[in-house]
């Protein structure tokens, strides 16, 4: 996974609390990194960790870096 920015290489939760919308990104991919207290693990560990399929796993990026692009 590569997105704008290096996000992907950010702790969760500050990604979230800097981009809400990606929480909404992610969590209509059941992945609810946004209720988690915890927050550390890295926005690219969290899609891969799920066992999405790599479709899945491919629109969450586009979606993602369309987001961070203003699109």
């Amino acid at each position: 996974m590569q997105l704008n920015g290096n996000i992907d290489n950010q702790a969760i939760q500050e990604v979230i609390a800097a981009h809400p919308g990606i929480g909404e990104i992610l969590q209509k991919y059941d992945i609810g990194c946004v209720t988690c207290k915890v927050g550390i693990c890295l926005l690219k560990d969290v899609v891969a960790i799920h066992g999405l399929a790599k479709e899945d796993e491919a629109r969450i990026e586009r979606e993602i870096n369309d987001y961070l692009a203003g699109r």
